[in-house]
Order: C-alpha cells, then sequence, then structure tokens
C-alpha cells in the first residue's frame, strides 16, 4: 500500500542537527515526539512512512512479528534506491535471517568477545603509546579511533590490515547520504569483490577466523559465495565504522562535560566504566536513518492505525532522549542507569555486535583520558567538522592536544 498523504506537509527526513547542539537529535524530530507518538515524515522519494517518536512504542513495534525487516517488500521506507547486490541479512526476515545471523554470532558470544579484551588493551596502550611520542595537535580519529577498531574487526574477520586505507574509503562513501548513487553503487561493489576474493582465498587456504569459518558452511552447502562475501562486507563496515565514531563522539562529549569526565577518569570502578558506555550511547545515538521496517498487518498503536504495506521508521535516537524512560534526558550523566537505551535495537535484529562494541568502548573509555589526563581540544568546538552527511554520525576529525 502506498501512502496517499500528501509529501509536502511532512518534515524531511533524515533531519538536520542544530549546528550549536551537535551531540543533540535534530529539534524537529524531539519537536514531533513531544506533539505526537506517531508522524508522517517525507523521505528522499516523496513517500511518506509514520515515524515512531516514543520508546515504548518503538521497543513494542521492534519486538512485534507483524512487522517486516524485509527491505524487498513493498512499501519498505528504503533510504536510498535498492541495488540489485546481495541483500544481508540485517535486510532479511526469519526464518532466513536467522539462519544466516546463526552462522556467524559465536565469535560474538560475550566469553569470546571478553577473551579478546587483554589483545584489545593491547592495541589501546600502543596507539595511546604512539600518539605520546609523536608531534602534536593529533588528529583522534586517523590515529586512534580508525586504526584501534580496524585493526579488531580485522583480527577477527581475518581481512588484511594492510587493506584498510582501501575498505575504510569505500566504507565511508557507502554510508554518506551526499555521495551520488552511482558513487556508493561503485564502493559498494568494489568492497563486495575485495571480500569475495578474500573468500575465495580461504576457500583454498582457510585460516581460524570468522570468514573462514564461513567458507567452511560454503562447502557445506549451508551458504553461497556471495552470501558469504556480503555478510563480510556488513561485518567489516560495521565492525570499524560506528564504534570509531562512538570513539571520538564520546571523546568529544566528555571534553564538552569536564565534570563528568573527572569522575571517569578518575574512577577505578568497573561498573562506573561499563555504566559510562551505556549512557554515553544513550546520549549519543550515532545512527542518523532510523531503524526501517514496514507493517505486514494492519497494527493499532498509540491511537493510530499504520496500515498494511506502510513504512516505518523508528528513530532510536530521539527515544532515547524520551523524558518518560530517562529523566533529565538532555543531561549526560554517566553515573545513570542507562542500559534500557535502543542504541543497539530491540528484538530480533538487535545489534549482534553489541558485546565487542561495548568492550572496545570499555577499554578506550577507562584507558584513553587516564594515560592523557590532560587531552583538550586543539581547535573550536564549531570548527568540529561533523558527519551531518553520513547516516553514521560522528565527526571526521578530532584535533587535540596535552
Amino acid at each position: 500500500m502506498t501512502s496517499t498523504v500528501d509529501s509536502t506537509e511532512a518534515p524531511q527526513f533524515p533531519a538536520a542537527r542544530a549546528a550549536k547542539c551537535p551531540f543533540d537529535p535534530p529539534p524537529t524530530m524531539q519537536a514531533l515526539r513531544e506533539r505526537t507518538p506517531l508522524a508522517r515524515v517525507r523521505l528522499w522519494d516523496d513517500t511518506t512512512p509514520w515515524l515512531v517518536t516514543r520508546y515504548a512504542d518503538q521497543r513494542e513495534l521492534l519486538g512485534d512479528p507483524r512487522v517486516s525487516a524485509d527491505i524487498t517488500r513493498p512499501g519498505y521506507p528504503s533510504p536510498a534506491p535498492i541495488s540489485d547486490a546481495p541483500i544481508s541479512f540485517v535486510l532479511m526476515d526469519d526464518p532466513e535471517h536467522a539462519r544466516l545471523r546463526r552462522m556467524v554470532t559465536a565469535p560474538f558470544t560475550i566469553k569470546r568477545v571478553e577473551a579478546m579484551r587483554p589483545a584489545v588493551q593491547q592495541i589501546v596502550d600502543d596507539l595511546i603509546e604512539e600518539m605520546l611520542t609523536g608531534p602534536k595537535p593529533v588528529d583522534l580519529v586517523s590515529a586512534f579511533a580508525l586504526p584501534l577498531t580496524s585493526l579488531v574487526i580485522c583480527q577477527l574477520l581475518g581481512v588484511p590490515y594492510a587493506d584498510h586505507d582501501f575498505f575504510q574509503d569505500h566504507s565511508s562513501t557507502m554510508i554518506n547520504r551526499d555521495a551520488a548513487p552511482e558513487q556508493r553503487r561503485d564502493a559498494a561493489g568494489r568492497l563486495f569483490a575485495y571480500l569475495d576474493e578474500l573468500i575465495g582465498e580461504k576457500l583454498t587456504n582457510p585460516g581460524e577466523d570468522l570468514l573462514s569459518g564461513l567458507t567452511e558452511r560454503i562447502r557445506a552447502g549451508e551458504l553461497t559465495r556471495p552470501d558469504a562475501a556480503q555478510v563480510g562486507v556488513l561485518m567489516l563496515i560495521a565492525g570499524h565504522e560506528t564504534t570509531a565514531n562512538m570513539i571520538a563522539l564520546g571523546t568529544l562529549a566528555l571534553l564538552e562535560h569536564p565534570d563528568q569526565l573527572a569522575l571517569l577518569r578518575e574512577s577505578n570502578d568497573p561498573k562506573l566504566v561499563a555504566g559510562a558506555v551505556e549512557e554515553l550511547l544513550r546520549y549519543l545515538h550515532i545512527t542518523h536513518n532510523g531503524r526501517r521496517r514496514v507493517a505486514l498487518e494492519d497494527i493499532e498503536i498509540a491511537g493510530e492505525t499504520i496500515r498494511a504495506g506502510e513504512g516505518i521508521i523508528l528513530a532510536n535516537d530521539i527515544a532515547n532522549r524520551d523524558p518518560a524512560v530517562f529523566p533529565h534526558p538532555d543531561r549526560l550523566d554517566i553515573q545513570r542507569d542507562a542500559r534500557r537505551h535502543l542504541a543497539f535495537g530491540f528484538g530480533v535484529h538487535q545489534c549482534l555486535g553489541q558485546p565487542l562494541a561495548r568492550m572496545e568502548l570499555q577499554v578506550v573509555y577507562s584507558t584513553l583520558y587516564r594515560r592523557i589526563p590532560a587531552m583538550r581540544l586543539a581547535v573550536e568546538l564549531d570548527e568540529i567538522p561533523f558527519k551531518h552527511d553520513g547516516s553514521v554520525y560522528g565527526v571526521y576529525e578530532l584535533p587535540v592536544t596535552w
């Protein structure tokens, strides 16, 4: 079913953030949440899906089997034109989504991730040492956040870190909303071809990494080689882009909230560090596009009827600022219990890599500011280049000194 709503009456989505409030969701979206639980918004193609603005309704819909994540279904509110490339399992429904997800679950269990903590700690320590002995100021994105997350995901997947410039550049293009469609398609095609070639090499010479594990599935007839390559693309992009942006943006938010930074820097309590990670994930939710779904049946919610075939967008950044769940939601408070946030989603499609992201952030936030206690911005806040053009929010550069 296609909407008959006049698209000129609906606000554009994604909306722009306020320049002077770079950590907050777009003011038009916050205003919508205060006014109504559901509202129509206008997408790039002039379709008008429903925007769900409040925490309780988002959580309910994310767990509702009548809501589909299948990007190929009519009415799905795609953030860009749909290409003919293989589809990631996160854009599928069960049982196929569950079947493919199970093939890559093992490396992301809490036990396996915790076993990686000493190695991640060593990478963090080494990168900090390089910064301390090098010239100042330093860009925390290129010198620390991206190398750390890229090294970790490369080791997990079995991707050569020497190729990091290649996959970082193409990943950046794929998630840049302002890039031309042909540029995004070209970047996606190049990354897919790269992972496909790597899968081919591991079919001949498997290792102990995640991609080698997928080749076993290929040999058993459980997975096609293109599907394996597409899983690799997803893991590679998600494994370094999102966490790198959280490291840099989280550091910037703490530098702008020195009382919270002092609490974190001066504490030896792992629980406070873990709580700080959850609060920063809530406060800085970094995805611009929201979670996209389409209704399979008519759904009554919040006094409205979402009809079968209508698109749904669950903007978790505004849900994470819902005062009905998080008192004084626009305040950064690392002592708050923020574990109910929706930064990783909810339900069967919640983020597979969340244990790894949490662990990396815990290591960074418990180490970086103690090792460099005098860290400060090397430029004014209004000189920081924010990623207003990306589907993953963050900063392109973060010049710091001490």
